[in-house]
């Protein structure tokens, strides 16, 4: 059975969301970022970690990639090799792009030392909002990032948007906001979150 590592209401759902999408078991081991638990899973002490067996793997958008290749009848990853560059590119993406100024703007208002701040709402908003147009120029028409199917991909986009809702980032797109609704409304999320809570 996996181990999912990390906190609830983390970069930590991405993983359990992923399980859920696949059917797969899996238990929770809750650690916050740096703690002596965590390190022992990763070096650096960052969340999350998946725990398969004697394998551990960090970094959300690796792991979320590993379990698509894993269970590949799922569909949840790409059936070639183009469809697994593409794949990939959308992970790379969505945590090196789409990501960074939530993560700066969340770095800046709670988590580093007050010395070390610097006021970057702007700044993040301006990044934010570009990625978002260049997120409605990838998807396109279609339902989700690969097309009609819902990927591992979705998971770390729709991470993202829901991340970027509750931190009150603007949205100015229909498109990417009905792309949000679509995949934030996956019972498999519904159903990731509700185990993460009983485990607080």
């Amino acid at each position: 059975m996996y181990q999912a590592v990390g906190a609830p209401g983390s970069r930590m759902t991405r993983i359990t969301w992923m399980l859920e999408e696949l059917g797969q078991p899996y238990g929770i081991v809750k650690a916050k970022q740096h703690t002596e638990t965590m390190v022992r899973y990763n070096p650096s002490g960052k969340m999350p970690a998946l725990v398969d067996g004697d394998f551990v793997l960090t970094d959300s958008a690796a792991i979320c990639s590993y379990l698509a290749n894993k269970h590949a009848e799922k569909g949840m990853g790409g059936a070639d090799a183009r469809e697994r560059a593409m794949l990939l590119s959308w992970l790379f993406f969505a945590q090196s792009e789409l990501e960074a100024p939530l993560w700066n703007k969340l770095k800046h208002r709670l988590l580093l030392p007050e010395d070390q701040r610097a006021e970057v709402g702007a700044w993040t908003a301006a990044e934010f909002g570009r990625e978002i147009g260049t997120l409605e120029k990838r998807l396109g028409d279609r339902d989700y990032a690969m097309g009609d199917r819902f990927t591992a991909a979705d998971v770390l986009l729709g991470h993202c948007g829901q991340w970027a809702r509750g931190a009150r980032f603007e949205i100015r797109s229909d498109r990417v906001n009905a792309y949000f609704d679509r995949v934030l409304a996956r019972p498999a999320l519904a159903r990731a979150k509700a185990k993460e809570a009983e485990a607080q």
